[in-house]
């Protein structure tokens, strides 16, 4: 199989002027390890362009390889298009921990995990393009690709993977209780956090599905999450 150009890995990045988290700073975060562990958690992001002097932004799967996160779309794609020929981009990313619930409304929030990173998109070329797929399919399940049919010519010319460098992405983190004012604590209201926790569950067959086959473990280890 062949292998994907990496960047090398930093253990941490000093942040740049746009990549600085400005708003409640201390809940910034810019080692490769917390932005990295964020991006694992997520399956979707949301990447922002500008398009003919029109603002968009477009929800995708997408999967992280070492310093770099991976979208992939139809090369007649809008955002593909777009992307490709190096528009600068924002990608964002948001996991939502649980409800925080303070004794005034000024105070409620929401207890997350987010990391937006700056940018270009480059193309993956063909000689890696099959890597990546792999890597998108064995992040979904591990052990799928092995099981499956891959892209074929027609399939593989019709696909664009792209990638964007971590080089300039930052973590934003809040964890913990409501942080109410002193004044405010005598308020009899109940205060505190609602966890909010993702997880998949029962696998669904396809009614198609031939007889005999069982569920692949790595569904089960899944869906035990």
């Amino acid at each position: 199989m062949p292998t994907i150009p990496r960047l090398p890995s930093a253990k941490s990045a000093a942040p740049s002027t746009r990549s600085r988290v400005k708003r409640v700073p201390d809940r910034g975060h810019y080692d490769r390890e917390t932005v990295h562990a964020v991006l694992d958690a997520g399956h979707v992001c949301h990447i922002a362009f500008s398009q003919d002097g029109q603002p968009v932004v477009i929800p995708t799967a997408y999967w992280r390889e070492g310093d770099y996160l991976y979208v992939h779309g139809s090369t007649k794609s809008r955002m593909a298009m777009a992307l490709v020929r190096g528009v600068p981009a924002c990608v964002a990313v948001t996991l939502l921990d649980g409800l925080v619930f303070a004794r005034s409304a000024f105070h409620h929030s929401m207890n997350y995990r987010s990391v937006v990173a700056f940018g270009q998109f480059e193309l993956v070329p063909d000689a890696h393009k099959m890597a990546a797929l792999e890597a998108f399919t064995e992040k979904l399940a591990p052990g799928r690709w092995a099981e499956i049919r891959g892209p074929n010519k027609q399939e593989f010319k019709a696909t664009m993977v792209l990638r964007l460098s971590l080089n300039e992405a930052s973590a934003k983190i809040r964890r913990g209780p409501p942080k109410d004012d002193a004044e405010d604590m005598a308020i009899p209201a109940w205060a505190g956090v609602l966890p909010f926790r993702t997880g998949f569950e029962k696998p669904e067959p396809d009614p198609q599905l031939a007889a005999g086959i069982a569920l692949p473990g790595y569904l089960k280890t899944l869906t035990r999450r």
